[in-house]
């Protein structure tokens, strides 16, 4: 009986630094019964992942977080239950990667230009397998070289929205990215919308036919989760809870840990319901 779910997570298939293996495990560990395996761009994990739960006796979410851009802005629509086989969408999601591998590089060269000595080939090595290369993976370049002290410092100084580094070529809309959701099958929920100080941009997202809200994340405080609960209620979404979990960096739990949000049995059978058939 699944009582506990956490409804976003990484591995190494994207910027997290778990293996599935070790991530079950982690899971299993905090007490959860079921997580949402949510690689960005990418579900290279999910059929290992699935396998692995079912050994472990825990049930995992095949899912995705898909990076697009809404007003130079980036939006990160999820998506759950996604048909993770399908030729379609692993083609799609293979033109998304590509971007992102444009998006590093234009990074690097503006940090390159700021001072900083670092090559794609040290962020590389900073990835714990075949998975795809993002800004957490240059942000511990950037710590092992004394640029930065912390993640965080890392994001607020020069990779995050704003910050000295950031760049955003252009991407897919959140509403293509809803699109793609829904083709492979899954249901499309906007993730920590509080990050983007965009009431009208959510409204618009409600409009367009996303299924789901994540209310409960590392980063809303009471007044995101009230404003974006309240959301929910009103146009009848589905309301998520997620960690984030991207492992474990320089000693410190990136994000939230496992099981710090997550949802009960009642929300995950409303989210298979969901799923388009």
């Amino acid at each position: 009986m699944i009582t506990r779910v956490d409804m976003h997570s990484h591995t190494t298939a994207s910027d997290g630094t778990f293996h599935v293996k070790e991530i079950v495990a982690r899971a299993i560990e905090k007490g959860l019964t079921g997580l949402a395996i949510t690689d960005h761009d990418t579900v290279a994990s999910l059929s290992e992942a699935v396998k692995e739960g079912e050994k472990a006796g825990i049930e995992v979410v095949p899912g995705i977080e898909i990076s697009s851009v809404y007003n130079g802005m980036d939006v990160h629509i999820l998506g759950y239950y996604v048909d993770y086989e399908d030729d379609d969408f692993l083609n799609t999601l293979e033109g998304l990667r590509d971007v992102r591998k444009v998006r590093n590089q234009m990074m690097i060269d503006k940090l390159r230009q700021l001072g900083i000595d670092i090559t794609m080939e040290e962020v590389e090595k900073e990835k714990k397998g075949k998975g795809n290369t993002g800004r957490p993976h240059i942000a511990s370049v950037l710590i092992q070289k004394g640029a930065v002290s912390t993640m965080k410092e890392a994001f607020d100084k020069y990779l995050g929205r704003g910050a000295l580094a950031y760049c955003n070529p252009p991407r897919i809309s959140p509403f293509e990215a809803i699109d793609i959701i829904k083709k492979a099958h899954g249901v499309p929920v906007v993730a920590h919308p509080g990050l983007y100080h965009d009431e009208e941009l959510v409204l618009s997202l409600i409009s367009y036919g996303v299924m789901g809200i994540e209310v409960f994340h590392p980063d809303h405080g009471e007044e995101e989760e009230r404003i974006y609960g309240q959301m929910a209620d009103h146009f009848q979404l589905i309301k998520t809870a997620g960690s984030d979990f991207h492992g474990i960096r320089s000693g410190v739990v990136f994000h939230g840990d496992l099981g710090d949000k997550g949802i009960d049995m009642e929300t995950l059978i409303k989210i298979k319901k969901g799923k388009i058939s």
